[in-house]
């Protein structure tokens, strides 16, 4: 059967490309040859398969490696299901040259993670642009490429945490519920698989069919390097020569998948009976592969149907309180996918009723077609999106990843162009083709005549689509700015307008012309919110965005989506905010528009009702969650606050009954009464005129002043006996466990670089930590696990309400193991304190995470207001940058010591510890 076609021009867009450019200036090593070039981006080719995609970008101080492997889920057979995700594991376990991959990428302050999804794995780190921390990164990926150890012992240890992380999917309705309606949706394609596997095939799956699977997949002529950011091409290219080239070229072929999904046949049907107080309905349809004709449309109707606040099933079913969550999409893959939709119901809701009008808001469209605006208002916000992407170019070489894997790199390109040329004849036709009740997954047989059935066609190739493809212009590139704290505050011009409201101005060329705006307005007291000890400051400052005195929520969300600008106008008990992400020629019009709906927010009925619906639901939903319940049980533990204080904790049901309690008059007399702009502070940073900036300033923010002048309310130490609880949460595979210890401590203390130090030693990096490797790596009882320390600040530097705490999950079974791991980890660690090659990897890693947050021009505009609030100089950075490097061993063992007391510390665990006690997990087979 021919396939539907989209509208001729579009079709002719994607399938006749004019030939492909080639790298402008970049003359490849012997060895690799040039491809495609799209819009700064470049392909490169190694003789043993491997491709290889830069994207460079001398703005951005920064540099992103993401290599991808085509292996998923999607490749995984009989009995292997998960091997793909366990592998991701095991190759952080090392090499015979790369014994600690996770400690070596802690020292150099790397950023690094893997994924594993239906068609890809990709391992990624980002760094501050260091061609010594480049070399390492790209020895160690063409090392594990081929030469990982891929051990027994290894698989054993880390079995638990795989299956930990099971355990806490499993936890969640939307994850389980996702799960099934998955695997219902597919007969024989593996796409019905979770990524994570079944656990019976986890658990026991032997090492050697996993060290086969990884020597067929992991090969180069299976991989894609990316790698994005500040770097010289031509030095790269020859340094990836040198090291992926002697790679061989595997003699094997690559195992050709041959299922197809057969054509749906009839509602499919699966309800889920688990512990929650959510009511959850989701929905699938077959629709074509990435590369389909079909495919830019469907993603375009996904964009109609789902976009909140204009979206049809917000309008439906949210603004009509039938639900309080409700949204549609379509991806692309590799092969034929689903077409997804969702709406969220709380407990004591009419769900059939909310998944009635779901239904028919997706199926009867032909009844009430797409409309020309619906469609150019989706089409502007897909656009803005590929817009706003496309302007940070780490990002992007993240998201190339998708595309690899479902063909082609270049189908960014190509799809993104496609959805900006789909008609309205596209939109409805695949309506009426594809989301019809007969494709939909409910599995319930009804004998039907003459059933209509969606027929899914072959795609075509994806060299017909992008061979030759060219693109549009590359995004013009900002100057190479060094974020030192000494740049920053040479660049930076700091006045003061209003009453105490002071900005701080960084002008300087971004990509793509972007600008931030981060401005914190500070009002009210601790006597004020007495007087209003409802739910009211909270949510004025959430209903600001929704609606003003001129503009509607969807009116709003369209005016700032015609500015290209992402907004955030939000406000709470001391405070309000205006966050802004635009373009310089956008600047003054979006920072207007937020100004004025900060000052004049309509609260309408209708939007309050929307969101305090959302609020009980997601209350609700957390009534069963261990996480919220060992959370709360530690949040009342410390609490010092008396009963009629702001600061208080409150029972979940304190805070429904508020919820419930709440008028929409609290909340228009509390901004009344508080809210005003001329105290705060304003940070702008990024591409704009600060002569056009200044006097816009001082006309949208400097008068207005705040109702109830701004007093903060003061936090001291207090010191909380050690204590355990435990609860019962049945139902819930994945326990939580929480430590806290409270500490006096300011982020102004002698003391507070030494323990930061020591906290990233003992559990503040993720993998490579003391507890890391004890909980995780040895004892495989963690998926996740780590520690923080907190520390007051203050202009006055007297608050000092400081804490340490620690953080895990595990199976319900070995909690106790994990709490007698964490007690001994702690106990070893104040009597024998740190070494020498730890403080020095610490430090080494926590100064590269400290230059590497100053590349983003969003956490510098967060930087400056800090500072100008708390009345220090951006040199303070600097000077705490050179503590951190003077610190020594003796200083960071006398803080350990004076600070962390293993007999404080007090523990809250939540789980499902009596079904645990009665069925013991079997160890995995031999």
């Amino acid at each position: 059967m021919k396939h539907p076609r989209l509208h001729s021009l579009a079709l002719a867009c994607l399938l006749a490309l004019p030939a492909a450019a080639f790298a402008d200036g970049v003359t490849p090593p012997k060895g690799i040859t040039a491809g495609a070039c799209v819009e700064g981006i470049c392909e490169y080719r190694l003789g043993n398969g491997l491709r290889v995609l830069l994207f460079p970008d001398a703005s951005k101080p920064t540099v992103t490696v993401n290599l991808t492997y085509l292996v998923g889920s999607v490749h995984e057979n009989y009995g292997e299901t998960g091997m793909a995700h366990l592998l991701e594991h095991l190759l952080f376990k090392g090499t015979p040259t790369h014994t600690d991959i996770p400690g070596e990428l802690k020292k150099r302050g790397v950023g690094f993670n893997a994924s594993t999804s239906l068609d890809r794995t990709n391992y990624f780190s980002s760094f501050p642009a260091n061609d010594a921390t480049l070399d390492y990164v790209l020895g160690l990926e063409a090392d594990r490429m081929l030469r990982s150890n891929i051990a027994k012992k290894d698989l054993d240890s880390e079995m638990t945490v795989v299956r930990n992380e099971l355990e806490r999917n499993e936890n969640n309705p939307g994850s389980v519920l996702g799960e099934r309606l998955r695997s219902t949706a597919y007969l024989w394609h593996n796409y019905g698989n979770t990524t994570i596997g079944a656990r019976s095939d986890v658990e026991h799956v032997p090492i050697e069919r996993l060290q086969a699977f990884y020597q067929t997949w992991y090969q180069p002529d299976n991989a894609v390097l990316i790698l994005a950011g500040r770097f010289d091409p031509a030095r790269l290219l020859a340094d990836i020569a040198a090291k992926f080239g002697p790679l061989k070229k595997p003699a094997r072929a690559l195992p050709v998948a041959y299922t197809v999904e057969p054509v749906q046949d009839g509602e499919r049907e699966v309800n889920v009976r688990r512990s929650g107080d959510i009511r959850i309905t989701s929905v699938a349809w077959h629709m074509p592969a990435a590369t389909h004709p079909d495919t830019p449309a469907l993603m375009v109707l996904g964009n109609i149907l789902g976009h909140a606040p204009g979206g049809r099933l917000h309008k439906a079913l949210v603004e009509s309180r039938l639900a309080a969550f409700a949204g549609a999409g379509a991806g692309a893959s590799h092969d034929p996918g689903t077409f997804g939709a969702v709406v969220a119901v709380p407990k004591d809701g009419d769900a059939a009723k909310a998944e009635a009008e779901l239904l028919e808001q997706v199926e009867d469209v032909a009844a009430q077609p797409i409309t020309a605006q619906e469609l150019a208002d989706a089409e502007q916000r897909i656009g803005n999106g590929y817009e706003l992407a496309f302007n940070d170019v780490n990002a992007v070489g993240m998201a190339l990843s998708e595309y690899v894997a479902a063909g082609d790199w270049r189908l960014w390109f190509v799809l993104r162009d496609a959805m900006a040329k789909v008609t309205l004849d596209d939109v409805n036709r695949v309506a009426k083709t594809y989301l019809i009740p007969s494709n939909r997954t409910l599995a319930r047989f009804i004998p039907t005549d003459n059933a209509v059935r969606a027929t899914i066609g072959d795609a075509p190739s994806v060299a017909s689509l992008v061979d030759g493809y060219t693109g549009r212009a590359a995004v013009e590139a900002g100057e190479a700015f060094v974020a030192t704290p000494a740049n920053i505050a040479a660049r930076t011009q700091t006045y003061t307008i209003g009453d105490s409201l002071t900005v701080s101005l960084l002008p300087k060329k971004t990509r793509g012309g972007t600008v931030v705006v981060n401005a914190d307005f500070r009002f009210a007291d601790a006597d004020a919110l007495r007087r209003n000890p409802s739910a009211a400051p909270g949510f004025a400052g959430t209903m600001l965005m929704r609606g003003s005195k001129t503009m509607t929520r969807e009116q709003i969300d369209k005016r700032f989506e015609a500015l290209k600008t992402e907004a955030s106008v939000s406000g709470g008990g001391q405070g309000a905010g205006i966050a802004l992400q635009t373009r310089r020629g956008e600047l003054a019009e979006a920072l207007t528009l937020a100004a004025d709906i900060l000052r004049n927010p309509a609260f309408p009925d209708s939007e309050f009702e929307q969101l305090r619906l959302q609020a009980i639901t997601g209350m609700e939903a957390q009534r069963k969650e261990p996480g919220a319940i060992a959370g709360n049980a530690m949040a009342k533990a410390f609490d010092p606050w008396p009963a009629d204080h702001p600061l208080r904790y409150r029972t979940p049901d304190e805070q429904l009954a508020e919820l419930k309690a709440l008028k929409l008059d609290e909340l228009r007399a509390w901004h009344r009464a508080a809210y005003g702009t001329s105290n705060g502070q304003i940070a702008i940073v990024g591409d704009f005129d600060p002569e056009q900036v200044k006097p816009l300033l001082q006309k949208l923010f400097a008068d207005w002043k705040p109702g109830v002048a701004y007093a903060p309310i003061h936090t001291q130490y207090n010191a909380v006996a050690a204590r355990k609880e435990r609860f019962e949460t049945p139902d819930k595979s994945s326990a939580v466990f929480i430590a806290r210890q409270n500490l006096p401590l300011n982020d102004d203390d002698a003391d507070y670089a030494a323990l930061l130090v020591a906290n990233n030693i003992f559990g503040g990096s993720g993998l490579k930590s003391r507890l890391g490797d004890r909980v995780r790596q040895k004892d495989g009882l963690s998926y996740g696990i780590g520690s923080g320390i907190s520390a007051d600040s203050s202009p006055d530097g007297k608050d000092d309400a400081g804490s340490f705490g620690i953080q895990a999950i595990a199976a319900p079974q070995n909690a106790a193991k994990l709490e007698a791991a964490v007690r001994e980890e702690l106990a070893r660690f104040v009597k024998d304190g740190v070494t020498e090659a730890e403080l020095k990897d610490a430090v080494s890693g926590m100064l590269t995470q400290r230059e590497q947050s100053r590349a983003s021009d969003g956490a510098v505009a967060g930087m400056l207001n800090s500072d100008a609030f708390l009345g220090r100089p951006m040199l303070r950075r600097a000077e705490f940058d050179a503590k951190l490097k003077s610190l020594t061993v003796e200083q960071v063992n006398a803080a350990i010591r004076k600070f962390l007391k293993p007999e404080q510390l007090s523990v809250f665990e939540a789980g499902d510890f009596a079904n645990a006690a009665k069925t013991a997990t079997p160890p995995p087979a031999k």
